[in-house]
């Protein structure tokens, strides 16, 4: 039969027609799955094709101190970011962009980094555009088809170099960051706290970021940036209240001396710090929107180490302060009373073994007792009190009055004290005939093995203040720790108390006396091997019922009289001066209290008188 024949012809049509059924039989089931049995999954997909997600930055909890004045806030800022599809496109238009907008080639070089993690984002070029570069970069948007502006907070902090330490400062998460997993749930292009409050709180202060979505085309060009989907608001962090009084950390800024090194701590009884200041500082508001490279290099390469906070990560000799730990060491062994006298009087050298010690007076004292060594500061009377204490006794009483420990304040990066924990030490470090018992002189005057942090020295200080013993020092909130205590009779304290108000009325800080509060204090001179000497000086008023102590170190201020002046200064400014009454200066914040409260304005610092006595004592 030919193939041709009309019966093959109509088998082959059959067959034909057959096929084409059967095909759209196919097709129609392919339709029929994709928009009615599989619609949603194919219509979210080609929403993720059409519609970028855009990350909206969450406001920052405000930062403010115990009266509820602004600490750290919030201010309207821009973030420019561009749309690329390809990592070529990207460099193009960061070219262009860089006609527009200063942005330096380490800027694009991170913001092609950006784009190879997320390509699929708008890559943050400009976190913190001027008002100026945005209306630049919108009149020349036609050479920017995937250019996104974005509304979003800035960081603001109305104190600046006040408050740089204790406050902190933010930064974009960096991907160590989010590999070693240091802050929760933060995801990339998060600003997180990297020092001070910024980091202790972070997870209080960070909030949680939203969302808004904007429409492209199939090259990836940005179509429409608003209506495309709707959005999902962020959620911003909770406020944080302080235990800091703003007015008074302003004045110890307006009183510290321009360039001398050091730090001063002033807190309650009850541990609420109320300033907390490191010279020198930095503006923290440099690090928003990312600090330059240049700005950089100047904090990282200054000899003087400004992102150093010296209140709770320096380590100084804590030198004549230290002596009212050994007095009362003595005092709770039952040594000594406030009477006791020494058997060699102070001369001006004192001789054990073969080496000469001497005490910061040549001529010397004389003979005093206890009461009058502690005012004169009198180095001769320690020695010996130090070898009636004995070396291992010294060193298990320091210790458990917390010389070998941090202070405890909720502040990240706080440097551990040092003190020998006990004899065997001394053996370890310099083998067992390698050191001489005369080392006891030494750590009797609070000098040779043993460095101090400001913020411990002014704990231990707390706990002379503090008949009930010294809680741990905090910001925010008071935490469960270890209770502080001297040991001392009732007694016995207030004859610590009646000689450090004599340091202060006729002792080596004379010159800082108070003719209207009772301010008992101890001054102190640490050896440096490396320069001057440097100042200390810690103090307490009123010293019958004290509200506030305060403790400072200036270095290479050679004496502790230098010191004094401005922390009597900053007791009489906190004490008269912030226009609350007493019971609120001192009221024992709680937890309810971080709540956001109404926010107070805070005046500028009146102009101060800052010149100081320069004696010799210590």
């Amino acid at each position: 039969m030919s193939d041709f024949s009309p019966s093959a012809l109509d088998q082959r049509a059959d067959q034909a027609r057959w096929v084409l059924r059967i095909a759209f039989f196919i097709l129609i089931a392919a339709f029929f799955n994709a928009q009615i049995l599989e619609h949603e999954r194919f219509r979210l997909r080609s929403e993720d094709n059409r519609l970028r997600a855009v990350p909206l930055t969450p406001p920052r909890g405000p930062i403010l101190d115990r009266f509820g004045r602004i600490i750290a806030e919030n201010v309207p800022g821009y973030s420019v970011k561009l749309l690329a599809p390809d990592v070529a496109a990207l460099r193009e238009a960061l070219a262009r962009l860089s006609d527009v907008v200063p942005v330096d080639s380490a800027d694009r070089a991170e913001a092609v980094r950006r784009f190879q993690v997320e390509p699929y984002l708008p890559t943050l070029v400009v976190r913190d555009a001027t008002l100026e570069q945005v209306a630049r970069l919108e009149e020349r948007r036609v050479l920017f088809p995937g250019l996104v502006i974005q509304a979003e907070p800035k960081r603001s902090y109305p104190a600046g170099n006040a408050v740089a330490h204790v406050v902190g400062y933010v930064a974009e998460v960096t991907e160590g960051d989010l590999q070693a997993k240091r802050y929760h749930g933060a995801q990339i292009g998060a600003l997180v706290g990297k020092s001070g409050l910024e980091l202790e709180y972070d997870s209080v202060l960070r909030g949680e970021p939203g969302m808004r979505y904007i429409e492209v085309n199939a090259r990836g060009r940005l179509v429409r940036e608003d209506g495309a989907a709707p959005p999902r608001p962020p959620e911003a962090g909770r406020a944080l209240r302080t235990t800091i009084d703003l007015a008074l950390q302003r004045f110890v800024d307006s009183l510290w001396p321009a360039g001398v090194r050091g730090a001063l701590v002033a807190m309650t009884p009850d541990g609420q710090v109320l300033a907390l200041y490191s010279s020198p500082t930095y503006d923290p508001n440099l690090f928003i929107g990312g600090i330059s490279n240049e700005n950089w290099r100047t904090l990282r390469d200054d000899p003087a180490n400004p992102l150093y906070n010296r209140a709770i990560q320096g380590r100084y000799p804590p030198a004549s302060p230290f002596k009212l730990a050994i007095a009362a060491m003595a005092l709770r062994r039952g040594l000594v009373n406030f009477s006791s006298t020494m058997p060699e009087p102070c001369r001006g050298t004192f001789q054990y073994g073969n080496r000469v010690f001497h005490c910061w007076l040549p001529g010397g004292h004389g003979r005093l007792d206890l009461t009058g060594a502690i005012a004169q500061s009198c180095d001769i009377y320690f020695y010996q009190l130090g070898l009636k204490l004995g070396l291992d006794n010294l060193l298990r009483d320091g210790v458990a009055m917390g010389f070998r420990e941090r202070s405890g304040i909720d502040l990240e990066g706080e440097t551990m004290s040092i003190l020998p924990p006990d004899v065997a030490y001394f053996d370890r470090r310099y083998g067992p005939r390698g050191w001489s018992r005369g080392v006891v002189l030494n750590l009797s005057i609070g000098q040779g093995e043993i460095d101090q942090t400001v913020m411990n020295m002014t704990r231990f200080y707390q706990a002379l203040a503090n008949p009930a013993g010294a809680p741990q020092p905090y910001l925010v909130h008071p935490r469960e720790g270890t209770l502080r205590k001297i040991d001392l009779t009732p007694g016995q304290l207030e004859g610590m108390r009646r000689a450090l108000v004599a340091v202060v009325d006729h002792g080596t800080a004379a010159g800082s006396r108070s003719s209207d509060l009772s301010v008992a204090g101890k001054t102190g001179t640490g050896q440096n091997s490396h320069g001057p000497n440097h100042g200390w000086f810690i103090g307490f008023a009123p010293a019958e019922k004290p509200e506030i102590i305060v403790g400072a170190i200036m270095e290479f201020a050679e004496h502790g009289t230098v010191v004094a002046p401005y922390v009597v200064k900053t007791i009489r400014r906190w004490y008269f001066g912030t226009g609350a009454d007493l019971n609120q200066r001192v009221r024992l914040l709680t937890p309810d209290d971080v709540a956001p409260p109404p926010v107070q304005l805070l005046d500028s610092a009146p102009a101060l008188d800052t010149t100081v006595a320069s004696d010799t004592a210590q």
